[in-house]
């Protein structure tokens, strides 16, 4: 057994495309452990990286890491299981492994789908865009459509009621 821990720059496109990922070139910190096995060597650690991306909901940007743990069984060559194309197992190549795509699957798969800034992120305004962060009272006094021909009755109404009493609307006990 032999534990490692190293720092490596993150390869490129290592994120879901256009939502969140790790900067290309970012040192993402391994602390890894590997293990002799029958079968070839086990790769077991946990892996942080810094995300960047925005938030899904008020689109500021994100400032945060991800911890991830990683767990894969490198075969040797003679050892990979019947069944399993030699070509697409985890193989050790001339005692060499290759821990990028076990990262890579580890990482995207660890990242949030919707990633927000915090958990209670109000977002945005639907009407005008605002943040609803820098203002939690804020609103419309905008009327739907759809009951826009109520409220015009409404306000008829109320004009009938005021001008035919002079003293408007009174409460019945």
């Amino acid at each position: 057994m032999q534990r490692v821990k190293s720092s490596p720059p993150a390869p490129p496109e290592l994120g879901i495309s256009g939502v969140v990922g790790v900067p290309e070139g970012a040192a993402v910190e391994l602390d890894l452990r590997f293990e002799a096995v029958m079968e070839g060597v086990l790769v077991s650690g946990t892996a942080r990286a810094p995300l960047a991306g925005e938030c899904a909901r008020c689109l500021d940007p994100l400032d945060d890491d991800t911890v991830v743990d990683i767990q894969e069984l490198y075969f040797y060559r003679d050892r990979v299981p019947e069944g399993e194309d030699s070509a697409t197992a985890h193989v050790v190549i001339d005692d060499m492994i290759g821990l990028e795509p076990a990262l890579r699957d580890a990482v995207v798969l660890g990242m949030p789908q919707v990633p927000l800034c915090r958990d209670d992120c109000p977002g945005l305004c639907s009407e005008c865009g605002a943040r609803l962060a820098d203002d939690p009272d804020h609103e419309h006094d905008e009327v739907d459509p759809r009951w826009a021909a109520l409220a015009e009755l409404r306000t008829v109404n109320e004009k009938s009621e005021s001008g035919t009493s002079g003293a408007g609307p009174t409460e019945e006990s």
